[in-house]
């Protein structure tokens, strides 16, 4: 199980990352249009400085849903191999068998 301080955290970062997602796509486009002048291009990229450093997406972590497990995610079933062995072995997880030879 991982650290409930850090996965509150991760939550805390995709609850900001929803918040601001529509401005930062807003100004992203402003300084990414090459028709604008440089003046509002520079003053896109600086508000989109002054955003909170959280709201950036690329700073949410993957984490297993049931562990919290942060390393071996499966974005396909949103867990950890070692939750997905557990319940692939349960029979949990529908077109999933566990493989033996």
């Amino acid at each position: 199980m991982a650290k409930k301080s850090a996965v509150a955290r991760n939550l805390k970062r995709e609850k900001l990352i929803k918040k601001h997602a529509a401005k930062r796509a807003e100004l992203k486009a402003v300084l990414h249009n090459r028709e604008l002048s440089p003046e509002e291009r520079f003053q896109a990229a600086m508000k989109l400085n002054k955003l909170p450093k959280n709201a950036c997406p690329i700073r949410a972590h993957n984490r297993c849903e049931l562990t919290g497990r942060p390393h071996a995610f499966y974005r396909k079933f949103k867990i950890s191999r070692i939750a997905l062995r557990d319940l692939a072995s349960q029979g949990q997880i529908p077109g999933v068998v566990k493989s033996s030879w």
